[in-house]
């Protein structure tokens, strides 16, 4: 404490500048400067792009700054997002997909926004926990910290505690990654009361690390109402006035709308809100987010942003050059698609579109690679039964049973996967669908006519699929729920095997509670099913399969989380040859295997 005084007292001596920036623990009840920095930071050496909201929520900032992230990345630079939500649940694990869309899971295990599965594809990169911050994290820091004596006495407020814990987030993030650039994005929009301390944290932040640190980016949408038949912009002035209201002049303006904007609404927005003309972007709709880096690039944004933030000589223009022919060359495949096939998912939240974000990528990804257009046509399954199942699969050249808990929908799920099974439809089960073809094959192959999952009944006589006491015992602590990646042991000469590149291992990421119960694991393969992956060392079965069926499998895991616009994933790539093959009988096309392989970089 006396450390403390002396430097406060050197604060307060007119001669000597004050310190914004404090270490961790130095706090001290007589300054109004309450900023503190983690060990290691640096300032100066990373920058920042906060990127927000105007008019509307759904505008896709997170497509838009991870688009701009990976152009910065391009260049050689060093980048890494956050995502900071105004929510006051702790993760997003327990949010309903129609209010939310999906809940993306990250390597470590970290239930989180969906958004940062548009990050790890875009820069193809794993990310962390460190990546996700919401209201919730904040402040039960913050109040961890108040009982535990950490802020000496001082009455904790949102200024300048929570806005200081969210400076402190970001710069840990900043010192642990070495980043030359973080990407901030702020969920909701400009307006939203739960996002109002962090806007005013990102403007101490700005204020604190100095001029050229920090460059704000307003995402905003340009109205066209069809009875007026012309673009109206006052909504965009309206909100861009709502953020300068917060202290903030944005650098840059990124305009969204159904078409390109018109000159006239590109003035209006500059002389509004300050920011020269060259610094307001057009950004109409796009047939795909993967067309999205070369619209900003094409309007020169990415070096508007490096000619802010004072980082020319940083960037790496050979790095640049092959970086950018490289995504080229995937995007130029993107229209060039000579067949194109449809594949049915199969779920219970097929009303929001976002409820099965990674999945759609993970096709469009498979299907680039491949050279065809996968259409995606959405089945609700509470509606389907074994007498009209054929109906609702009419024209789809495979399925795929997605995760899910509950036991709405079940039995549509189960209805589709025996059709699948029975009338050599490519299929894909992912986590509750690998459950439901456990169970669907018990029942009409293994003659256990009763069997079905303690989930959707807890005192079912015949439980292939339970949470297993050995589960419990290996989670710890009273968990249940198997978060995170996990390493998958595949068993040699299988599809599985085969696909991975006969590797011995593979690693996906899984979020489930429930398990194949081992006492019907012999009598499922000696009717036929076999488990090719399985947890090392533990009986926890994780890939399943049927040989004698053109593709059929299924997964405890979500494959699609892992599944990347240059690196397509496997079991995907599998299923959209193996619909092809179904759909061009006539053409020699290469089986699900070959096709894998070949596009997967993945030799004998």
């Amino acid at each position: 404490m006396k450390e403390s005084n002396r430097s406060l007292d050197s604060a307060r001596d007119d001669r000597e500048p004050v310190n914004l920036l404090a270490s961790v623990s130095d706090v001290s009840t007589e300054s109004e400067f309450f900023s503190p920095v983690p060990d290691g930071y640096k300032k100066g050496k990373t920058r920042y792009c906060f990127v927000l909201g105007t008019v509307m929520s759904g505008l896709g900032k997170g497509i838009f700054s991870s688009c701009l992230a990976k152009l910065m990345q391009d260049k050689g630079l060093k980048v890494t997002p956050i995502k900071l939500e105004g929510y006051l649940n702790i993760d997003s694990g327990t949010l309903n997909p129609f209010r939310h869309g999906e809940v993306f899971v990250l390597d470590d295990g970290m239930e989180c926004d969906m958004d940062l599965g548009t990050y790890e594809r875009m820069l193809n990169q794993n990310l962390s926990r460190a990546n996700f911050a919401t209201s919730g994290q904040i402040f039960s820091s913050i109040l961890h910290k108040e009982r535990h004596g950490d802020y000496l006495g001082r009455d904790v407020q949102m200024i300048p505690h929570v806005t200081g814990e969210v400076k402190l987030k970001l710069r840990q993030l900043a010192t642990e990654t070495d980043a030359d650039m973080v990407f901030v994005e702020i969920g909701g929009t400009v307006g939203d009361l739960e996002n109002a301390y962090y806007i005013e944290a990102m403007r101490e932040l700005a204020y604190e690390e100095g001029p050229n640190s920090c460059c704000f980016v307003a995402l905003t949408y340009i109205l066209e109402p069809k009875t007026l038949g012309e673009q109206k912009s006052k909504a965009a002035q309206l909100g861009i006035k709502q953020l300068m209201q917060c202290g903030v002049q944005p650098d840059i303006i990124a305009c969204r709308a159904a078409n390109p904007i018109s000159e006239k609404v590109r003035q209006k927005i500059s002389v509004y809100s300050n920011v020269p003309l060259k610094r307001v972007f057009n950004m109409p709709d796009s047939a795909s987010i993967y067309m999205i880096p070369a619209m900003l690039r094409d309007g020169g944004l990415d070096f508007e942003v490096a000619r802010l933030l004072k980082i020319e000589d940083r960037i790496n223009l050979r790095h640049e050059r092959k970086a950018w022919i490289r995504w080229c060359d995937f995007t130029d495949k993107i229209d060039a698609a000579n067949r194109e096939i449809t594949i049915g998912i199969t779920g219970k939240y097929t009303s929001v579109r976002d409820s099965y974000a990674s999945i759609i990528n993970a096709l469009e990804h498979a299907g680039v690679a491949l050279g065809c257009q996968v259409y995606i046509k959405f089945i609700e399954t509470t509606s389907v039964t074994d007498e009209n199942v054929a109906e609702h699969l009419a024209n789809i050249d495979g399925i795929i049973v997605p995760g899910g808990f509950g036991t709405r929908g079940a039995e549509g799920k189960r209805a589709c996967i025996k059709y699948a099974r029975e009338n050599n439809l490519p299929y894909l089960g992912l986590c509750f669908g690998f459950q439901m073809a456990v169970i669907e094959f018990a029942r009409n192959v293994c003659g256990l006519t009763e069997a079905n999952s303690t989930e959707i009944e807890p005192d079912c006589p015949e439980p292939v699929i339970d949470i297993l006491p050995e589960q419990k015992k290996i989670e710890s602590l009273g968990g249940n729920m198997r978060l995170g990646g996990r390493d998958i042991e595949l068993k040699p000469k299988t599809l599985a095997w085969e696909l991975f590149g006969k590797a011995d291992s593979v690693r996906m990421r899984f979020r489930h509670r429930y398990e194949v119960d081992p006492r019907y694991i012999e009598q499922l393969e000696t009717a036929g099913m076999v488990f090719s992956g399985k947890a090392p060392n533990q009986p926890i079965m994780q890939i399943l399969e049927i040989p004698s069926h053109p593709y059929f499998c299924g997964t405890q895991a979500h494959p699609c989380l892992t599944s990347r616009p240059l690196r397509p994933q496997p079991m995907f790539v599998g299923l959209v040859a193996a619909a092809m093959q179904k759909h061009y009988p006539q053409e020699k096309l290469p089986d699900c295997v070959k096709a894998a392989r070949k596009v997967c970089n993945r030799n004998d």
